[in-house]
């Protein structure tokens, strides 16, 4: 953990003195050297691919082979490329907080201060404990619920919250009636019923799967054409874990996100949206913050940078100060120290050859 802090605090403090001029920005065949080169002595195992964008620029891109999986399913050794899609895992998070802001301008879901159990009338036994009364919209988008969550054990055992709620006969029941140890937004856990049952909002409000609302409001318009949306046993699209994209179409949803919500001219995304999603509504030990589904960087109010984690070493950063979007996918799933990979290729290669060059 204190490792963890470290580099989460070098990372900031990095970033905080980097800064680029205005000038037009080219290909970087020297960081692509780099990254190969990096890969080929060993430093980045399991690294499939890194694409590095300013505005609509690639300033470099790697792929790598490597053993892959989707969502748990083993593919064996694949030939990765700017075309391949690959599991975003809890990524996949930070999208469908995209999703409820372009709902909620729909008015198609509640307002995030709206109680959660109420927008379940079907659990009316749940909805008659006035203490989850207190468990707000706004607080399943933080992943501040107060209830008993535990995702800390490995995603093979079937004790973790999210695998169990995935073998659960009714998954939104089993996340809305877990105990409530702590006082609605005090305490942040991680926690991917959170995102499931947000999910289930907007697919409510829309009438159709979180699958068919994301590919009418957000891929297409993006022109992201080629996907996938792993379902659990329910048939229901997992929205904790569940999306695949290739590099390329998850660094224009940076890019979405670099530009207020603005595709080719098209507001997508509202931006007073993600201006809230990005407002710290939870400080963690690591000192990182998190706001609606996204990871923020340490201190700065607006944050510097943003981003989607996911198990395996899955990154989408979005550095807002220098208009950099970062996709780094990896096949360290499960690994307990998987986030290394991804830090260590921005903070040893990526940003340094940017700098000096």
């Amino acid at each position: 953990m204190k490792k963890l802090v470290n580099r989460s605090l070098w990372l900031s403090w990095f970033l905080f003195f980097c800064t680029l001029s205005g000038e037009v920005f080219a290909r970087n065949n020297e960081l692509e050297d780099k990254l190969k080169k990096a890969f080929a002595a060993g430093d980045f195992p399991g690294l499939h691919s890194v694409l590095v964008m300013r505005e609509d620029t690639i300033l470099a891109e790697a792929h790598f082979p490597g053993n892959d999986e989707s969502w748990g399913v083993p593919l064996g050794d694949r030939i990765h490329g700017s075309d391949s899609l690959h599991d975003l895992r809890s990524v996949t998070k930070s999208l469908v907080g995209l999703l409820y802001g372009i709902a909620l301008q729909e008015g198609i879901v509640p307002d995030i201060n709206e109680p959660l159990i109420d927008q379940f009338p079907e659990y009316k036994d749940l909805a008659s404990d006035s203490q989850r009364q207190s468990i707000l919209v706004r607080h399943a988008l933080s992943m501040t619920m107060g209830t008993e969550w535990n995702e800390d054990l490995p995603y093979t055992d079937s004790n973790n919250s999210e695998i169990a709620m995935e073998m659960a006969a009714d998954r939104y029941r089993f996340v809305l009636d877990r105990p409530l140890i702590h006082k609605p937004g005090k305490q942040w856990t991680y926690n991917g019923g959170a995102t499931a049952i947000i999910a289930k909002l907007i697919a409510d409000g829309a009438g159709k799967s979180i699958e068919s609302y994301a590919n009418e409001k957000l891929f297409k318009p993006l022109g992201i054409t080629s996907y996938e949306w792993i379902r659990g046993h329910d048939n229901v699209p997992s929205a904790a874990s569940g999306l695949r994209l290739n590099s390329h179409d998850l660094a224009k949803i940076g890019q979405l996100v670099l530009n207020q919500g603005i595709y080719e001219g098209k507001q997508i995304v509202p931006a007073d949206w993600l201006k809230a999603s990005f407002i710290p509504q939870a400080t963690l030990e690591t000192g990182l913050r998190y706001g609606f589904f996204w990871w923020l960087a340490l201190e700065d109010s607006p944050p510097r940078w943003v981003a989607g984690f996911g198990n395996g070493g899955q990154r989408l950063t979005i550095d807002k100060r220098n208009r950099i979007v970062i996709v780094i996918f990896a096949g360290n799933y499960n690994q307990p120290d998987a986030w290394e990979i991804p830090v260590k290729v921005i903070v040893d290669i990526v940003y340094p050859s940017i700098f000096d060059s």
